[in-house]
């Protein structure tokens, strides 16, 4: 169970005739509260009233706090939401000197990877107005100390109006909880995110790329044979310099990234990732870096930086020298490496991890520092070393149609904030389509750049793997190519825009519940004698959405999910009214007041499965016990049909238990 949001409220007087309602909240780290009047989109923060004697509003809820904005991919909106603390108020003027306030106020809280149901925190005062009565509190606001008293409204009805009984079973058995059940059959929830491990492999991989560029891999055989040269009389002292070259570059490199973190921050980084106008200037970077790769101009800081440190080491002896050959290498390559160090900052930037330019630095670094140490360590692997030639322009033109691809999706991200709809889902598939199949032409010798020509002949084994990689390239061509038609092509789902931007999609297979009430869909396992799936859901679910697209439309998991399952989809921000609200104790003992359906399967969340945040699948036999755990959002396919094919396996395995007693 989660609790990322703590609120309280409060009746403030203002003078003897007005007064404020305040609900104050505290927000976790990595969470939000949304802010009021957001329209169509996520739970907005609103103001509501049961009961109201003696007193009227004035005006609507206003928000204090720092209010920020952001553009919301999925919602196809702006959304605006606070952090850390926020003050919800709504003022009253008392038309009667005695009165009765019973209100609440209703909010939704998400942070990146998941959102709590509807929220609710209530107020209720009765009192009368007694001018004698006030007085000041410690920040200025007259405040009633006397008059105020509390009213403990009494629930029109308890909690046992959930379980009437129906069929022979009653509905109290299926309300009843099944935490330690679950937890005795194994919690599978999992939140898939980008971990600090991903991006320091990230940084590894584009640092074995710089080392094939022919900015430094000519400069390897130089270098080392420079430092045992340097000490012949004594071998491992060359050892020492050129394992002390390699970590001066760690050094160097990770020294940048951290420079980064510090310049922008945790909460710089996290804003930046969504800023359009950011992600319009990375399109404009990544495609200059895309250009100086193709050989149109060349990315060169001044000669005279590398000439001056290159003098300086030179001039100098001892661990001072061997960073300034390690500074100079940094300059020397700046034209090979900074598209791919660009790329590289660019990931981690918009990742959201303020760690993460550090981290995928330090990856990048030790990749680069490595052949250095190698070589050194093992001076006969140069002889076995590929030398140089054109197969290192045929490598940062390959990487220049990379960057050229990775730039769409950072100008994807600022039209969908500015609505330009220049770059809607088939025009960015087409435009990868044609980068991927100019590729694969360039790969199989079909195009040619002018720094082809002057590269030198192409080694023996080069025109094998071009052909491969080329043919590769043209088939994920073809694959995306059904996408102009609505076709899902999962392996691009997280680059191209969304499904809702497509102008003409023919993909109408989806899977939807036939139930969206747990005692119907509960009644028709019972009849059918299946298993059922629990999807604890929500209209304002992002991650909801995002499961419904990349693993339920899978043709396996689909099949499972309308033939072997009955399907309940529960939306816990449905608005609905219930025909009458009624007080229920939570699991923690805390009473709370149940007034629409959605707060009503909030509650079911909470009360049988110790969960409340959204998606949360859950496997049931129709008497409403678990068959292996539960599950959160993960579009691990594989693993979410090992889920349902484990449910299939332990229901029919009870059902054989039970007809054999």
């Amino acid at each position: 169970m989660m609790d990322p949001v703590h609120f309280s409220s409060d009746l403030r007087m203002l003078n003897e005739q007005e007064a404020e309602i305040v609900f104050s909240g505290t927000i976790d780290s990595g969470w939000h509260v949304y802010s009021a009047n957001l329209g169509a989109g996520p739970i907005s923060a609103s103001f509501n009233v049961v009961k109201m004697d003696g007193a009227e509003l004035v005006g609507s809820m206003k928000a204090r706090g720092q209010e920020k904005k952001q553009y919301d991919k999925m919602f196809e909106m702006e959304v605006r939401y606070f952090e850390q603390k926020v003050e919800f108020v709504q003022r009253i003027r008392f038309t009667r000197s005695e009165y009765v306030i019973d209100c609440y106020l209703e909010y939704g809280a998400c942070n990146d990877e998941m959102c709590m149901p509807p929220s609710q925190v209530e107020l209720k005062r009765s009192g009368h107005v007694d001018k004698a009565a006030l007085t000041k509190d410690d920040k200025g606001h007259d405040e009633p100390v006397k008059a105020i008293k509390n009213d403990s409204v009494a629930a029109s009805e308890s909690s046992d109006t959930l379980f009437a009984s129906s069929e022979g079973l009653g509905e109290q058995a299926l309300w009843t909880p099944v935490v330690d059940e679950l937890r005795s059959q194994g919690d599978n929830d999992n939140i898939s995110d980008h971990s600090l491990l991903y991006i320091l492999l990230a940084g590894f991989v584009g640092g074995l790329l710089a080392v094939l560029m022919p900015c430094i891999w000519p400069i390897i055989p130089m270098t080392v044979s420079f430092f045992l040269k340097r000490a012949k009389t004594d071998k491992r002292k060359g050892i020492r310099d050129a394992l002390t070259y390699g970590l001066n570059i760690i050094v160097i490199y990770l020294g940048l990234g951290l420079l980064v973190t510090a310049l922008f921050g945790p909460d710089t980084l996290n804003a930046m990732s969504t800023n359009a106008v950011f992600n319009v200037v990375l399109f404009l970077l990544l495609v200059i870096f895309a250009l100086s790769f193709f050989g149109w101009f060349e990315i060169k800081l001044p000669d005279s930086w590398a000439n001056a440190v290159d003098t300086k080491a030179t001039a100098t002896s001892g661990l001072v020298s061997i960073f300034l050959m390690a500074f100079t290498l940094v300059l020397v390559s700046f034209s090979c490496t900074a598209p791919i160090i660009g790329l590289l900052l660019v990931e981690t930037t918009t990742s959201g991890n303020w760690l993460a330019p550090a981290m995928g630095m330090f990856g990048f670094a030790v990749a680069l520092a490595l052949p250095f140490t190698l070589f050194a360590l093992f001076p006969s692997w140069l002889k076995q070393a590929p030398k140089s030639g054109a197969w290192m322009n045929t490598l940062k033109v390959v990487l220049g149609f990379v960057e050229l691809a990775f730039a769409l999706k950072f100008l994807s991200v600022a039209d969908l904030a500015y609505g330009w709809h220049i770059l809607d889902r088939e025009v960015f598939l087409s435009l990868w389509i044609a980068i991927f199949g100019l590729l694969g032409a360039y790969l199989c010798g079909w195009l040619k750049f002018q720094s082809d020509e002057t590269g030198g002949e192409i080694g023996k084994p080069m025109p094998v793997v071009c052909i491969m990689g080329g043919l590769v390239s043209l088939a994920f061509a073809v694959y995306m190519v059904p996408g102009l038609w609505g076709a899902p092509c999962k392996a691009v789902s997280a680059f191209a825009p969304p499904m809702s931007t497509q102008d003409f999609n023919l993909n109408t297979s989806v899977v939807e519940a036939h139930y969206t009430d747990y005692d119907q869909g509960m009644a028709a396992a019972r009849q059918e004698g299946k298993p059922v799936f629990i999807d604890f859901t929500g209209y304002g679910c992002v991650n909801c959405r995002k499961m419904e697209a990349a693993v339920w439309t899978d043709p396996r998991v689909a099949d499972r999910l309308t033939k072997d399952y009955i399907l309940i989809s529960l939306f816990v921000d449905d608005k609905t009214p219930l025909a009458e609200p009624f007080e229920v104790t939570d699991n923690q003992g805390n009473k709370k007041m149940l007034r629409t359906v959605g707060a009503k399967w909030s509650y079911l969340q909470s009360h049988k499965f110790g969960a409340n945040a959204q998606p949360f699948y859950v496997l049931l036999d129709n008497a409403g016990h678990p068959l292996c755990g539960s599950r959160a959002y993960n579009e691990d396919v594989p693993a979410f049909l090992e889920f349902l094919d484990a449910g299939l396996q332990h229901y029919h395995e009870n059902e054989k238990l039970k007809n054999t007693k």
